[in-house]
């Protein structure tokens, strides 16, 4: 049985810096905020369960919340493990498809073709509106036929050429839905003399689990990664994600959430514009040629909440002839799988617009970020197309 109250709400001085940094709070006036919601509510639960506030549904666990906290409150922590603790989560089959991203995936790509088609049919969509709650209104990922483990096993003779070594821990998104950023992290990283390896078998970081609910399946992938984690740290320098979310949930939610300890390995768990950051500051810098393009960054918030956006700026500003544009810190409001669910579309919406009206208003080649789910509510609300910060270094490789 897992402990599922955060105590860090005792250090909570009121200040309601959080509110005032929250995106949900800002747009959808049925949200009272993070302070209410977290701290000041969970005095009230530990008295009573029944002061539970269905209001926490809308958080978005975005985790601006706790970085704005001058005390270290985890705010969005509190908020997840009090749902869990009273029944927050509807776990229906729209939640059990939306979390459960391994088993879509291999179910998928099999038939990646067909089912990309049957997804943008607008039938398709009306009847999983209807039947589902998922909205007719977004725009569903495709799968990829190829997973991005099946085309790294034509890569592995060329990997093991490389004295020096780090683990790849892929995401379920560059497996079963687009492996382009994974390709470019390896054409990074070889072009610094670095090869690449993967887990002998990986499950999902579990932050749609999470954020769905299921905290029971999150742990049971959490206990397996970190068991992955330590054989191929034998062997590697350190384990690296392309996918902020799960570079957080792999560093810090599986102790904080699901108190799964990866204390002997949480430093060597790194997201990979941090890595590849570190290697520049060391000398260790491949040939670059100009990429002359005008592109404005998106800052993704779980990015934000590890520190990593400067990370992610010294590689883009390390490129020649790119122009980077840093838009304000908003939040897209996709929130992964909560801008599908039909209730929370609107407030998604409303919440991303201010990111794309900066976008709108400037002249860009492109938008980057670092984040796939971002990627996918830019490209549906503008017109520009949004690219990896890899697959930007991947293109200026000499």
């Amino acid at each position: 049985m897992l402990n599922t109250i955060d105590t860090s709400f005792d250090s909570c001085i009121k200040c309601t810096i959080c509110t005032t940094r929250c995106p949900v709070a800002e747009v959808n006036p049925d949200y009272p905020g993070p302070k209410q919601a977290g701290p000041d509510g969970e005095r009230l639960r530990i008295k009573n369960p029944a002061l539970y506030d269905e209001a926490l549904q809308h958080c978005t666990n975005c985790k601006r919340c706790e970085v704005a906290c001058p005390s270290g409150v985890h705010v969005g922590t509190v908020i997840q493990l009090a749902k869990a603790r009273h029944g927050g989560f509807k776990k229906g089959p729209r939640e059990f498809i939306l979390s459960h991203t391994d088993m879509m995936g291999s179910l998928s790509t099999p038939t990646a073709p067909v089912v990309n088609i049957a997804t943008q049919l607008k039938p398709v969509k009306k009847l999983l509106d209807k039947v589902l709650g998922i909205d007719q209104r977004q725009t569903l990922p495709k799968y990829t036929h190829q997973t991005f483990r099946r085309w790294f096993q034509q890569q592995k003779a060329q990997q093991n050429r490389f004295d020096r070594k780090i683990s790849f821990f892929h995401g379920c998104f560059t497996n079963y839905n687009d492996p382009t950023v994974g390709k470019h992290l390896v054409a990074v990283l070889n072009a610094m003399n670095i090869g690449v390896t993967l887990l002998k078998k990986e499950k999902c970081c579990g932050v749609p689990l999470i954020a769905n609910g299921f905290f029971d399946k999150a742990r049971k992938n959490a206990e397996l990664n970190m068991g992955q984690f330590a054989d191929s740290l034998a062997d590697s320098e350190c384990v690296l994600a392309t996918e902020p979310s799960c570079a957080m949930t792999l560093r810090d939610e599986y102790p904080e959430v699901l108190h799964v300890d990866n204390y002997a390995l949480r430093e060597r768990i790194l997201f990979a514009s941090a890595f590849i950051s570190r290697e520049f500051a060391k000398g260790n810098k491949p040939d670059m040629k100009p990429v002359n393009l005008r592109v404005a960054y998106h800052s993704p918030c779980h990015l934000i909440k590890q520190g990593g956006v400067i990370h992610t700026m010294e590689l883009l500003n390390s490129i020649p002839g790119l122009e980077v544009i840093i838009l304000d810190q908003k939040c897209c409001g996709m929130s992964g799988t909560y801008g599908f669910k039909k209730e929370n579309y609107q407030t998604s919406q409303n919440i991303g617009q201010g990111v794309f009206d900066q976008i709108e208003a400037l002249n860009l080649d492109y938008v980057v970020t670092d984040c796939e789910s971002c990627k996918m509510q830019i490209e549906m609300n503008t017109a520009h197309k949004v690219m990896h910060p890899l697959t930007l270094m991947a293109q200026s490789l000499a």
